[in-house]
């Protein structure tokens, strides 16, 4: 079968215009980490049509990511993330350009990965502390737009971080503390400042910061893999509102409503304080 792309996507026009459809196939986004969320949001946006991507992963997959990664099974046990997920995106679409980072994103490689990049996604694995800072301020010194969205839960929380805007240690704060701990929460209350799914969390055991380990759900990651596409759509196409931090929201399947959340001065807002401090005196006996 010859593919013919314009047939392939073809049921996206109504969503969008033809020629709109043609803009997405010549744009590229960045994605750094293919796991969990970053090998949905892969796949998620083949199907959108973007035409061209910067892909940055350095792991294999095991048993344990089963329960949410898009691109883990049985036949691709101990197999690179990166090759078998963009195999999986060329198998939709077989004229993707894919610029394959095979030793994963890092300080030295940043001017390559980002070359040419419309948007990034950020999908790096939730304790990446230092290589997640050093990508947000290039991005932020550079102008190109980030999207993310944190699976927590059974929910999708989405933070934008875009030019002009806000950036993410003015949001998040994590150069103020030292340990992976106390970056650990600084993240996440960032990312909910609500903390809805915390209500519906039955065994807290399994939050393990010690070894940096929580527990995750697959129906989280194609949440956030759906708002991603649409956030990284708008941009792309520069129509409908696209927040930027310090405003956020977080979409909970489980609680069936939407947090949307505005945290003026990010990290230094009274309230943000109290909660981490009211969050380290309770997860610190998890350590």
């Amino acid at each position: 079968m010859n593919f013919d792309y314009k047939k392939a996507f073809s049921r996206n026009l109504g969503w969008v215009t033809e020629a709109e459809q043609e803009t997405l196939k010549n744009k590229t986004v960045a994605i750094a980490g293919l796991g969990g969320v970053g090998g949905a949001h892969l796949l998620t946006l083949t199907r959108l049509g973007i035409g061209n991507f910067n892909l940055a992963d350095y792991d294999h997959f095991e048993v344990e990511n089963f329960n949410r990664q898009a691109g883990a099974m049985i036949s691709t046990l101990e197999q690179p993330k990166l090759e078998t997920m963009a195999n999986m995106a060329l198998d939709i679409n077989p004229h993707l350009i894919i610029n394959h980072f095979k030793k994963g994103v890092s300080e030295g490689n940043l001017h390559s990965f980002f070359k040419d990049t419309d948007v990034y996604v950020d999908s790096l694995d939730f304790f990446c502390f230092q290589i997640r800072q050093q990508v947000f301020q290039y991005l932020y010194e550079n102008k190109i737009p980030a999207v993310t969205a944190a699976p927590l839960g059974l929910s999708a929380a989405n933070l934008n971080f875009l030019p002009g805007h806000m950036s993410f240690e003015d949001y998040f704060g994590l150069d103020t503390v030292d340990t992976d701990f106390d970056k650990g929460l600084l993240f996440l209350l960032g990312l909910s400042p609500s903390m809805p799914h915390s209500k519906y969390l039955v065994a807290e055991e399994y939050v393990d910061f010690k070894n940096k380990r929580g527990p995750s759900t697959g129906i989280a990651c194609q949440l956030c893999s759906g708002t991603i596409g649409a956030e990284v759509l708008k941009l792309l196409l520069k129509r409908g509102r696209v927040l930027a931090a310090p405003h956020s929201i977080q979409i909970d399947a489980y609680l069936n409503k939407s947090v949307a959340r505005w945290v003026p001065f990010g990290y230094k807002n009274p309230i943000q304080r109290l909660k981490f401090f009211i969050a380290k005196r309770k997860y610190s006996s998890l350590l």
